[in-house]
């Protein structure tokens, strides 16, 4: 949660840090609006076009809803409309994060890299990517 505060403290910040946020409102009816959910992306210094996407967050209430695919969907459309040739997303390997890689694979992605026990001994970091041209 804390690294989560700070991307969003840098992100409101003038320059931004380069973080972009999109973010998933809705209300039930009769309802005041609610955040479900954001995404938090940027162009990867130093790079031809490539960005990555550094966390997508929907609230536990709207998991599996469809949130963090119109999130995904929308930093997508936002790169491509930057000349992005590609979006990478990083995650962990660890049994708690199944559904995160399960998701960004479904979504188009294939994985590109590994590093072992990067995160700590036997959770790996878990590189995946999408190219747009």
């Amino acid at each position: 949660m804390k690294v989560a505060l700070e991307l969003i403290d840098l992100g409101l910040t003038p320059g931004g840090g380069g973080y972009r946020f999109v973010v998933a409102e809705g209300a039930p009816a009769g309802q005041e609006s609610a955040v479900l959910g954001y995404a938090c992306f940027g162009a990867t210094p130093l790079t031809d076009g490539v960005w990555d996407l550094y966390w997508i967050a929907v609230h536990p209430a709207h998991q599996g809803s469809g949130v963090a695919a119109e999130l995904l969907r929308e930093v997508e459309r936002l790169v491509v409309l930057e000349r992005a040739r590609m979006l990478l997303i990083e995650t962990a390997s660890k049994a708690s994060y199944a559904r995160q890689r399960t998701f960004y694979l479904k979504s188009g992605y294939r994985e590109v890299a590994r590093v072992p026990d990067f995160y700590a001994v036997g959770d790996d970091r878990v590189i995946y990517a999408r190219s747009f041209r």
